[in-house]
C-alpha cells in the first residue's frame, strides 16, 4: 500500500497531485504498489468541496478510459450518503480523519470479489456491524466523524 499526503489547497496543485499518484500506481508493479491512499490535509474540510474534487477525479478516469483499470473509494470526516438521515451510523463506513481517496486496481478488486458470495452485500454487513457496536462505541472509535 502506498500512502501519499497532499498539503496543497489550490485546485491545480490538487489535480497535479492526483495525476502524479495515479500515474505512480499505473506504472508500478502491482506486487510493489497494489493500492494507494491519497490523503488531503488542508482545504477540503467542507464535504461539498471534497465531492467536487472527487467528481473531477472520476471524470478524468472516464475521459482517459481508465475506469477498467482503477476505481476510486472515497472517505471524508463528514461523509454523508445522499438521502440518508444525518445521524445514521452508516455514514461512518466512509468516514476518515482526513479527506481520502483510495485508488484501487480494478483487476485486483475483481479477483478478491470473485471469492465473495454476495459482494453487493458487503456494505450492508459493515452497516450492521456499526449498528451492533452502537453510537457510543462508534463515536469513541472514530471521533473525527462526530
Amino acid at each position: 500500500m502506498h500512502y501519499a499526503i497532499c498539503d496543497a489547497t489550490a485546485d491545480a496543485d490538487l489535480q497535479q497531485f492526483y495525476l502524479t499518484e495515479l500515474q505512480r500506481l499505473l506504472e508500478a508493479n502491482e506486487h510493489e504498489v497494489a493500492t494507494s491512499l491519497l490523503m488531503f490535509t488542508q482545504g477540503l474540510e467542507e464535504f461539498d468541496d471534497y465531492l467536487a474534487l472527487l467528481d473531477w477525479f472520476e471524470q478524468l478516469l472516464e475521459e482517459a478510459e481508465l475506469t477498467q483499470h482503477v476505481q476510486l473509494a472515497s472517505f471524508h470526516p463528514h461523509y454523508q450518503f445522499e438521502g440518508v438521515d444525518a445521524d445514521d451510523l452508516s455514514h461512518f463506513t466512509n468516514r476518515a480523519p482526513y479527506p481520502t481517496i483510495h485508488l484501487l486496481r480494478q483487476d485486483q478488486m475483481s479477483q478478491v470479489l470473485a471469492h465473495v458470495s454476495e459482494p453487493e452485500k458487503i456494505y450492508l454487513d459493515n452497516i450492521e456491524t456499526l449498528n451492533r457496536l452502537g453510537r457510543q462505541k462508534v463515536e469513541a472509535l472514530c471521533p473525527w466523524g462526530v
